[in-house]
Order: C-alpha cells, then sequence, then structure tokens
C-alpha cells in the first residue's frame, strides 16, 4: 500500500465534491490509451509540476526515470491527460505531501489527497 496523492488540471475538474470524486474514479480507471509515464501527454501547467517534482521524487519509469535511481523518494507517478497521480513510500508521507501541494500552489494546479478520507481537494482559487 502506498501513500497517494493527486495533482490535476483544476480547468478539466468538477468543482462540487461529489461530481470530482466521480471524475477522480474516472480518471484512475487509466484507459486513455497512451503510456501512464511520460509528461508529454499532460497539460503544460502539470508539465512545468511534474519537472520541479521530479527533482525531489524522481520517477520509477519514463523519459525522465534513472535506472540507477534508489531510495525512498523514487515514486510510481502515473500521467493522464489531466492528473498526475503519485504513489509514494509511506516513509515520506508527510515531505511528498508538503512538497507536492506547494509545487501545485506555485504551478496552479490542482491538489487532491487521496490516501485521506475525506481528502482535501484544493483548487488553485479555494479548496473544496
Amino acid at each position: 500500500m502506498s501513500f497517494d496523492l493527486m495533482v490535476f488540471d483544476a480547468a478539466a475538474a468538477p468543482r462540487s465534491r461529489a461530481a470530482f470524486m466521480d471524475w477522480y474514479e474516472q480518471q484512475t480507471e487509466w484507459s486513455e490509451g497512451h503510456s501512464y509515464a511520460d509528461p508529454a501527454v499532460t497539460s503544460p501547467a502539470l508539465q512545468r509540476w511534474f519537472a520541479e517534482m521530479a527533482a525531489f521524487f524522481p520517477p520509477m519509469n519514463g523519459p525522465l526515470s534513472d535506472p540507477a535511481a534508489c531510495g525512498s523518494e523514487v515514486t510510481d507517478h502515473c500521467i493522464g491527460r489531466h492528473v498526475i497521480y503519485s504513489a509514494f513510500a509511506w516513509s515520506v508521507a508527510d515531505k511528498a505531501h508538503s512538497k507536492m501541494r506547494e509545487l501545485a500552489i506555485k504551478h496552479g494546479v490542482g491538489f487532491f489527497h487521496a490516501s485521506d478520507d475525506p481528502g482535501e481537494i484544493l483548487f488553485p482559487d479555494s479548496s473544496l
């Protein structure tokens, strides 16, 4: 089991919690028909977020991965057109949460705490 967080394109996501949770479930079916390891498939804002986040939590797969990288910071990032879902080791949960949320705000993307119930949903201009 992992510590899961997600950033998202706020323009693509519904604003009500119920609609957002339905949308989240659809996004995490991973049915878009492309590699979920390549940041080129996602929005420019999410690409910028990912480029900076990868410096702290390098991806285990995809073009930015390093086969020699090891340690608890190496993270499984699943990249969709409108979301990036990151599964962290529990040993880095606090650090991952803080950095991911900070960078979401910096890059103007949404943030969802998928491992919490109810998880925080933060839009660039407000939260649910």
